[in-house]
C-alpha cells in the first residue's frame, strides 16, 4: 500500500485539479449563457430575412420562379467544392472536435474534389496530422466571431462562387439541437436554395392557398431587392454556423469540466478512505513494535 506521504501529495493534487475544473466549469457556463443569447438574437433576424426573401419572390410572377447567380451552380459543372470546416480553439470540450471532424472526413472522403478551409486551431491540427492538404486557416477569428470578419468570409465565397470556381460552398459545423443534444451537421451554404413561393402564391382570386395574403408595394422593384436580400442571406446563415458552433463548444466544454469535477471529487473521496487505512495501518504496526519491544525487556 502506498505511503500517506504519497497519499496525502495525491490528494492535494487532486483537490487543485478539482478547483481549476471547476472554475473552467463556470467561465464555460457564463459564455454558454452569453452566446446562447447571441445566438437566439441571430436565428430571428435570419428566419425574418427568409420570410421576406419568400415574400419577394411570390411577388415576382405566378409561378415564383426565380433567376440570381446565386441559385444555381454553375454550367457545365467545375467539379469542384468549397469545404469549410469550423472547430474550436481550445480542447476540454467533450467530443465537439472528434465528432465534428469525422463528419468532415466522411464529406472529404466522398471522392468529390474538394477545397478546404479550416476555422480552428483544433480542425488545423487534425488535418495537419491525418495530411489532408488545408487551403485556408482562418486563425483570425476567435472564439466569439464577429459579424465584420464572418461578412468578409462570406462575400470571398460567394465571388468565388459566381465566377464559376466551385459547384458548391459547403459549412461544417456543430449545429446546437437541445441543452443535450449537439449535432455536427453539414450545411449548403451555396448554391442557395429557390425561395419557398409556391404556397405563398395567390390564386386567380387573389387568395392563397393558405388563407388571406398581405399585398405589398415594394420600392424599389422586387428583383433589385431580391437581389440585395440574397447575398445577405448567405452571410447571416454562414454567421448563425458560427454564433451555433460557438454555443454548442461552450455547451460541451461545461459539460465536461463538471464530469470532471464530479470525478474528481470521487477520487477525492476515494483517496481519504486510502489515506485513513494506510495511517491506521501504520499507527498499529507502531503499536506492535512498542508492544513487542516491551515484552522483550521483560
Amino acid at each position: 500500500m502506498a505511503g500517506t506521504r504519497d497519499i496525502k501529495g495525491r490528494i492535494k493534487a487532486v483537490g487543485n485539479i478539482e478547483r481549476i475544473t471547476r472554475t473552467m466549469q463556470l467561465i464555460a457556463t457564463a459564455r454558454f449563457q452569453a452566446m446562447q443569447k447571441r445566438a437566439t438574437e441571430a436565428q430571428a433576424y435570419t428566419k425574418r430575412i427568409g420570410e421576406v426573401v419568400s415574400e419577394l419572390a411570390a411577388n415576382l410572377g405566378e409561378t415564383g420562379e426565380v433567376s440570381h447567380p446565386l441559385l444555381s451552380a454553375p454550367r457545365p459543372a467545375v467539379g469542384r467544392h468549397l469545404v469549410l470546416v469550423i472547430s474550436s480553439n481550445r480542447g476540454l470540450c467533450g467530443g465537439y472536435n472528434a465528432n465534428l471532424l469525422r463528419t468532415a472526413m466522411k464529406q472529404i472522403n466522398s471522392g468529390d474534389a474538394i477545397d478546404l478551409e479550416v476555422v480552428g486551431k483544433k480542425a488545423s491540427g487534425f488535418f495537419k496530422f491525418a495530411e489532408v492538404p488545408v487551403e485556408a486557416f482562418h486563425s483570425h477569428i476567435d472564439d466569439k466571431p464577429g459579424y465584420a470578419d464572418v461578412e468578409r468570409l462570406a462575400e470571398g465565397y460567394m465571388q468565388a462562387f459566381t465566377e464559376g470556381k466551385y459547384d458548391s460552398v459547403k459549412v461544417i459545423y456543430t449545429a446546437f439541437v437541445s441543452m443535450s443534444r449537439q449535432q455536427p451537421r453539414v450545411l449548403q451554404l451555396l448554391p442557395l436554395e429557390p425561395p419557398a413561393a409556391s404556397e405563398a402564391a395567390p390564386d386567380e382570386s387573389g387568395e392563397s392557398g393558405g388563407g388571406p395574403m398581405t399585398v405589398y408595394d415594394f420600392s424599389p422593384e422586387p428583383e433589385e431587392l431580391l437581389g440585395e436580400l440574397l447575398p445577405i442571406t448567405v452571410k447571416t446563415s454562414l454567421f448563425q454556423c458560427f454564433n451555433e458552433a460557438t454555443v454548442s463548444e461552450q455547451l460541451s466544454r461545461m459539460v465536461a469540466m463538471k464530469a470532471a469535477t464530479d470525478a474528481a471529487g470521487k477520487m477525492q473521496k476515494s483517496l481519504k478512505r486510502k489515506f485513513n487505512r494506510a495511517r491506521q495501518s501504520a499507527i498499529t504496526t507502531e503499536l506492535s513494535e512498542i508492544i513487542a519491544g516491551a515484552a522483550a525487556l521483560n
